[in-house]
Parts: structure tokens; C-alpha cells; sequence
């Protein structure tokens, strides 16, 4: 799933819905934001994530967005 939401994040610019990135992913909200929690930079089991991966809350929406450590991680991945 981290691969599919990377790809997500790239198309969708500045932020994505969790909403609507759960929904395009055919996930639940919750499973969504456990792997975004994974892919930030956050400490989880004594060590720190990536920072590709940036949510915040805007208005009362759940948002998410790639980092620029986020963007070169995709252009690594995707690179044709």
C-alpha cells in the first residue's frame, strides 16, 4: 500500500483528502493514516520515519501531502 499511496500523494499536489485518498485506495480511513504515520517523520519503535509524508488538519479535513523527501522518494520510484 505504501507504493499506491506515494502515487496518490504525486498526483494530488499541495494535500489529499484522507477521505478521498482512503477512498481512491479502497482502504479504511484508519489503515490509510497507520501507513502515513509510517512514512512521516515520526518516532515509532525508537526510530524516526522518512519524512516523506506530511498530515495536518485544515478546516476540520484530515490532510496529507508528500515532503520533498517525499518527491525525490517518487522519482526514484517512478522514474521511467
Amino acid at each position: 500500500m505504501r507504493d499506491a499511496i506515494l502515487q496518490a500523494l504525486a498526483e494530488g499536489g499541495d494535500g489529499v483528502s484522507l477521505p478521498r485518498l482512503s477512498k481512491r485506495l479502497g482502504q479504511s480511513a484508519s489503515a490509510v493514516l497507520r501507513e502515513l504515520s509510517f512514512m512521516g517523520d515520526a518516532m515509532i519503535g525508537g526510530q524516526r520515519g522518512p519524512g516523506w509524508v506530511r498530515v495536518w488538519q485544515e478546516d476540520g479535513r484530515w490532510l496529507a501531502a508528500l515532503t520533498e523527501a517525499g518527491r525525490v522518494q517518487c522519482a526514484l520510484l517512478y522514474r521511467s
